[in-house]
């Protein structure tokens, strides 16, 4: 059964994402540290992609409400991020996207930024979908760790039924045992068939170890580049690619995160992987 209703090509500024459209990114530090850091972070990712010529979506979180210990680092927080993400749009030209978890928190992030994200933990939630939905911006849902990809169907239709056709879904990994996540391609083209909407692969989230430190996540970031290009090769709209200058100094998600100084040639080699899938020429 093939999804029905979601546009197959969403556009976020001056960004295209579709599954037979070349690769955009969705790309930033796991959360917004600081406005210098930031505004640093943009600056960088926003060059890379000029040079590459790479559409890219700025991504970073004002809170991380799913911290595996209550004494986790969350953020800057809702009222102190919204000027900052409004400074990159218009500093940079670049769109920006940020995940909510609550309801009323929808429609004053969706005066700002430009894509809603909702965290694979929250991927069910109804009402938050429906609010999301209903600020008329893209939505971006991660797929639940405990979803199979046809499941995400029905999460993309109560998006639908809230009128609002731009959505993304995003594979980020399943549960397999204790602190520890697996990918199964398969789920790419399944999600692109039953939801029709743009798939979107999240490479440093899918190496990641829930709760593996003890009262942090682990990771392993040595394998992001491994399963992004084996993402890229089966064929997806997009890649989200957590960044940060120093990731063994970030205070979330650092160990799956690419150091910045890498980001380049990665994007590069998926840029060649992209064409290969995709048929088309350099």
């Amino acid at each position: 059964m093939s999804g029905s209703g979601a546009n197959s090509v969403v556009s976020i500024g001056n960004v295209r994402f579709g599954n037979d459209l070349p690769l955009a990114l969705i790309a930033g530090p796991c959360q917004m540290e600081s406005r210098n850091h930031a505004l640093e972070c943009a600056a960088a990712i926003k060059e890379i992609a000029t040079r590459l010529n790479v559409g890219v979506v700025f991504k970073a979180s004002f809170d991380k409400a799913n911290r595996t210990s209550i004494k986790g680092a969350r953020g800057m927080g809702l009222s102190a991020a919204l000027p900052v993400f409004a400074e990159i749009r218009e500093r940079y030209g670049m769109p920006v996207l940020t995940d909510v978890h609550e309801n009323d928190q929808c429609a004053p992030v969706g005066e700002v930024v430009d894509v809603l994200q909702i965290p694979a933990f929250l991927c069910r939630q109804t009402d938050l979908l429906i609010a999301a939905a209903t600020t008329g911006r893209v939505v971006n849902v991660k797929k639940g760790q405990f979803l199979a990809p046809w499941d995400m169907k029905n999460v993309v239709a109560k998006l639908i039924e809230g009128g609002n056709p731009n959505v993304l879904v995003t594979e980020r990994g399943v549960s397999f045992g204790y602190n520890t996540l697996v990918t199964d391609m398969r789920a790419l083209p399944i999600m692109a068939e039953t939801t029709g909407a743009p798939v979107i692969f999240d490479a440093t989230h899918s190496v990641q170890q829930p709760g593996g430190q003890g009262t942090s996540s682990g990771g392993q970031r040595e394998f992001v580049p491994v399963l992004a290009r084996a993402a890229v090769a089966v064929g997806v709209a997009g890649v989200f690619i957590e960044t940060h200058p120093d990731p063994d100094k970030a205070p979330s998600d650092g160990p799956n995160m690419v150091p910045l100084n890498q980001f380049e040639a990665l994007v590069a080699r998926l840029q060649a992987f992209d064409r290969i899938a995709k048929d088309r020429a350099g």
